[in-house]
């Protein structure tokens, strides 16, 4: 006896299956888990073509001319999806004595970013992201001659503000450690005002000797969209296989024709009687 049905003799030792049909819940539980499998699927389509269209976005905006810093009127509308990684310029003069220093790692290894306020004309303040620093240049003293006095003018990206910290690490402003970017937190820790909301990488064009690396902004945006969705699509494949074969089989099921044995007694009384012939039965 199977799961899926019940076994039954036949005369002349041939046996048939009867085979049931699954319970009215699985059933429903097979479907549902096929629409979830395909819908799955086809949204992981849809977000390849949004992070393509971002990758795309993303690469103008670089590669664009350097434009103006955005003025205070337009930092409440600043956002992500439309400013961030755009190609801008500001001038101002660097706030030495206010800047902090986030644990970074990159392809030069382990050190700091070196986040400085950079004042304007107009009294507002821009976070300017100068760089990379090993830890043995943590100091900034081992630096005075890369940390300019007076009117600069850096190029760079801008880039969103991170909240809170970084990777199962919190920012923790009352002993000096950060882990991310944190711009408000940072502004607060330095009795800092008017400042943007946003900070900016500067380019290597901005790199000042003796001063933070600069240019080391990684753009980089994963996709593996098409596997997933290809993964999904494949599940749905083989459950669409299985529900195939579950409630469709049988009616495609070929037709085996048995012939009686030659000198059975059960044989002979079928040729000779109304039903004499050839026995059919579905395999």
């Amino acid at each position: 006896m199977s799961k899926t049905g019940t076994v039954t003799s036949k005369p002349g030792g041939e046996r048939s299956e009867a085979v049931r049909a699954p319970s009215l819940w699985l059933t429903a539980l097979l479907l549902i888990a096929f629409a979830i499998l395909v819908a799955l699927g086809v949204w992981q389509i849809e977000r390849r073509a949004w992070k393509l269209a971002l990758i795309d976005r993303v690469e103008q905006r670089v590669h664009a001319p350097a434009q103006p810093v955005p003025s205070p009127a337009s930092w409440p509308t600043i956002g992500a999806a439309n400013d961030e990684y755009r190609h801008v310029h500001v001038s101002g003069r660097f706030l030495h004595d206010r800047e902090t220093l986030v644990q970074a790692v990159t392809e030069e290894g382990p050190g700091y970013w070196v986040l400085t306020p950079l004042k304007r004309s107009d009294g507002t303040l821009v976070l300017i992201n100068r760089g990379f620093v090993p830890s043995e240049r943590r100091d900034a003293s081992t630096r005075r001659g890369g940390n300019p006095d007076g009117q600069v003018e850096i190029t760079g990206l801008i880039r969103m503000t991170e909240p809170k910290g970084g990777f199962l690490r919190d920012n923790a402003p009352q002993h000096n450690r950060w882990y991310s970017r944190d711009v408000a937190a940072i502004a607060e820790a330095r009795g800092l005002h008017d400042v943007a909301p946003f900070f900016v990488d500067a380019d290597a064009g901005s790199q000042i000797a003796g001063g933070p690396i600069g240019g080391l902004t990684v753009i980089r945006f994963p996709n593996n969209h098409l596997i997933y969705a290809l993964t999904w699509f494949a599940l749905a494949f083989m459950l669409a296989g299985k529900l195939f074969v579950t409630f469709g089989g049988g009616l495609f099921r070929r037709k085996r024709f048995v012939h009686e044995r030659a000198g059975g007694s059960d044989a002979v009384a079928r040729r000779t009687g109304s039903d004499a012939g050839t026995i059919v039965e579905p395999t």
